[in-house]
């Protein structure tokens, strides 16, 4: 049985910051770090106090981790970049807030000796026979320690302190991972034990001025006298003696939600399935029967984006999505009587559509935005019609003949956005035989439901607004706005830029409500965009038609595979420094060649150009490590390696140099993504090179030597992209009933003995029932499996029903 943690965090934004640079201003962005170990990095906003992020990470951790912390740092082009403070957050703040913690939180001050990292690998054994009593502590070696000198490295060294005596180990010379191998003995007095402790510290040994701290650790002495100690123990910080400085340093908003799982092997999840998509696959019983109808009524709002995402993905991989969306839309349809609140709250209908288009059609809506969007972030055009927000001094970059009037820089933005904006409705109008035939086919099924639905002809816009809402509200327009958020753009806009985009997706959104609201809102300034935007949604309506024009059977919709992005598609691109292992030693500097990469989920592929046919490829499923490289190692900053495996079992390692930490961190995510279904990836590897007949990072003489740094299995994920696993997505929908089941359950009854939680919610008799047995069953199947650590028992056959449904 797999246990999964998971790590859902949202670095929303940050405000009243303080400035670090000579402007008055910062350019702040912030990293996420679990134990310390760099997990995930935020784009930059440029020249804000109050930057917004809005940038959500699925983390999957080891379920034993201790903290989370987000450090905010200011950018510098020159020299090292500032830190501005952080947040810490302790696994137990966080889980001990079921539904997550979101709030202000302020940020505190970083303190060096509170920063440290890495593990210590010791030995400790006192002997039952001898007088007196000696300690041996064996000091074997560290790992990936903190780099406090200049060279990326540390001199680092062990101080042992016990009962008032300490020594000390040698001082192994710039690496972070000393190999010591050394004994430290101390004799123990009669007496002393009590409630006296070993201290291991480790530092970094400085010939000028004092040493750093790089971390300790602590063992009672009683505990080792009665039972030997050996293995890996992770350095942790002195006792934290930071003031609060009273949101001196700012504020970050953060949510984290926590949520830890025992997914069952996935036979043991198909009767769930199969309740789920038994309304789809044998239509006739009463609605509230089904556990389809139970889960959307006990879904609450804040749910219900997971809900959705996870059972799209389930019926996805069943070949069911279509059929799911028509269901959950007609029962919405059934419950509305006016059309014109029409799909407009977040229900489950509307999330499921909502996720369906961002799993489906990410690739179409790159193809269709991302010309336009470019353009709009290379020009930077300052565009503004709301004349209590135009600031006239700006607009002496406009033009060489000094300041425009307010009506002259309302003109040129007005042409400047007719421009941008005809170009995003030329794009999506032409785009009919682009749009996924799945997506055609759902929105064609949505359309006959609402004609169904509304037939009356005062109701005619409505078939068109079932369709845009959907397309342009919650689709193009929101890309436009955020385009980091849906992997158009790698950073976040300027103020300038953000506001251009804003100004095109209040455009795109009346255009999505069909320009039914114009001259109704609270912003008479977008009056002159209003004779660009009637125009625009006749073209639009004609293109919803084109769109839905296509036969269900072309669709051919059938089983996803599990990674749900096409094999073809690239996932990124750009030009990137390159060499292997092994290449030239002479003139390192040149030893780095560019080329242009693809990444698809079938392979890494690179060539001269990206004109050039002959590519050299990197198979995705023979990758076994995807690291960063100690900084340092080459003359040149910001480089990774990928470790692969050949045919023949060879290991052959690549290293990649990015051009900035940003760019490094992107393609390690995109990286580690593509490869996280692979099997047999390496535990360890090394995080430097082997040059000059030793390794750079652990000093070690043998190039065959077992890598001396852990490889990073935490993989930030977007719920839309996570790769299929449809027994980790039933596990969630069953997480979600069972907590449901103690607000709603509609008896009394105590569960099955051994039962772990309450009675779930029971809606109908019939439908209600059946469900009740089949989370009863998955109740027992985790009882059984929590109280067993050997082999688990035979799954239920998927064919024959448990003897408790029947």
């Amino acid at each position: 049985m797999a246990k999964t943690t998971s790590l859902h965090c949202r670095v929303v934004e940050g405000k009243d910051l303080p400035a670090k640079d000579v402007s008055g201003s910062s350019d702040p962005y912030c990293v996420v770090k679990v134990d310390n170990e760099v997990v995930a990095r935020t784009a930059t906003v440029w020249k804000s106090l109050n930057p917004f992020w809005g940038e959500e990470y699925t983390l999957r951790l080891p379920r034993g981790f201790r903290s989370l912390a987000v450090y905010v740092l200011d950018e510098d082009t020159i020299g090292q970049d500032d830190v501005i403070g952080k947040v810490s957050l302790s696994h137990q703040q966080i889980s001990a807030e079921p539904r997550g913690v979101d709030s202000w939180l302020s940020l505190a001050p970083v303190d060096p000796d509170e920063e440290v990292q890495g593990e210590i690998h010791l030995e400790l054994r006192v002997p039952e026979q001898g007088h007196p009593r000696v300690l041996r502590c064996h000091l074997i070696e560290a790992r990936d320690l903190a780099p406090r000198d200049l060279s990326g490295t540390s001199d680092p060294f062990a101080r042992v302190s016990c009962c008032g005596h300490t020594l000390e180990t040698a001082v192994i010379k710039k690496t972070r991972f000393p190999h010591w191998d050394e004994v430290l003995e101390f004799e123990l007095a009669e007496g002393e034990l009590g409630e006296a402790v070993l201290s291991v510290e480790v530092w970094d040994w400085d010939i000028v001025g004092k040493n750093d701290f790089l971390g300790r650790v602590e063992f009672p002495l009683d505990t080792i006298c009665t039972d030997p100690t050996k293995g890996w123990f992770q350095l942790l910080p002195f006792p934290s003696t930071t003031e609060d400085h009273g949101g001196q340093l700012g504020a970050l908003r953060l949510a984290v939600r926590l949520v830890e799982d025992r997914v069952l092997p996935p036979p043991y999840y198909q009767p769930l399935i199969q309740l789920l998509t038994e309304p789809i696959l044998s239509p006739g019983q009463p609605p509230a029967d089904t556990a389809l109808a139970i889960l959307e009524e006990v879904t609450l709002g804040e749910s219900r984006q997971d809900v959705a995402t996870k059972l799209v993905k389930i019926f996805l991989g069943q070949g069911l999505a279509v059929p799911l969306l028509d269901y959950l839309t007609t029962h919405e349809l059934a419950r509305t009587t006016d059309p014109n609140t029409l799909f407009r709250a977040n229900s489950l209908a509307s999330k499921s559509v909502e996720q369906f288009m961002k799993v489906v059609g990410l690739p179409y809506l790159h193809e269709v935005l991302k010309p336009v969007v470019n353009r709009i972030f290379e020009e930077k055009k300052y565009v503004e019609l709301d004349p209590g927000k135009m600031e006239l001094s700006r607009s002496r970059r406009i033009s060489f003949k000094g300041s425009l009037s307010e009506a002259q820089v309302r003109e040129s933005s007005l042409e400047l956005l007719k421009g941008y904006l005809g170009d995003i409705v030329d794009a999506i109008v032409g785009s009919v035989e682009k749009c996924p035939l799945l997506m055609r086919v759902a929105f064609k099924q949505l359309r006959r439901r609402v004609e169904e639905r509304f037939p009356s002809a005062q109701h005619e816009e409505v078939q068109y607004f079932s369709i845009s809402g959907f397309l342009f509200l919650r689709f193009f327009a929101p890309a436009v706005l955020t385009p980091k958020l849906f992997s158009l753009r790698e950073q976040h806009a300027d103020s300038r830029t953000s506001r251009t985009l804003l100004l095109l997706a209040k455009a795109l959104q009346s255009i999505g409500n069909l320009g039914l609201q114009l001259g109704q809102g609270k912003e008479p300034w977008m009056a002159p965009l209003h004779a660009v935007l009637l125009p625009s949604v006749t073209r639009v309506k004609a293109f919803l038609d084109s769109l839905v024009t296509v036969e269900s059977a072309e669709a051919g919709e059938g089983p996803l595979p599990l990674v749900l992005c096409q094999p073809s598609a690239t996932i990124k691109e750009g030009y990137l420094h390159t060499r292997t292992a092994g290449g030239p030693a002479l003139l390192p500097r040149f030893t780095f060649k560019k080329r242009y990469f693809w990444l698809s989920s079938e392979a890494l592929t690179y060539s001269k150009s990206p004109e050039r046919q002959v590519r050299c490829s990197i198979p995705v499923p023979q990758m076994r490590a995807v690291e960063r490289v100690d900084e340092g190692t080459f003359q040149h900053p910001h480089v990774m390696q990928i470790v692969a495996q050949d045919g023949d079992g060879q290991l052959h390692t690549t290293y990649i140099q990015c051009k900035s930490g940003q760019e490094l961190w992107q393609w390690l995510w995109a990286l580690r993504q593509a490869s996280s279904a692979n099997e047999a990836m390496l535990p360890t590897c090394h995080p430097g090179t082997f040059r000059a007949g030793r390794w750079t990072c652990c000093l070690q003489p043998a190039c065959t030597a077992p890598g001396c740094s852990r490889t990073h299995g935490t993989v930030a994920l977007g719920e839309w992209r996570d790769p299929l696993d449809p027994a980790a997505a039933a596990q969630t929908l069953y997480g979600h009933l069972r907590r449901a089941g103690a607000r709603l359950r509609a008896t009394g009854a105590e569960g099955p003995e051994g039962s772990a939680e309450a009675e779930p919610p029971c809606l109908g008799q019939a439908g209600g029932g059946r469900l009740r047995a089949v989370l009863r069953d998955l109740d027992i199947a985790h009882d059984a499996f929590a109280r067993r650590d050997g082999a688990p028992p035979p799954p239920p056959s998927p064919a024959q029903p448990p003897a408790s449904a029947i």
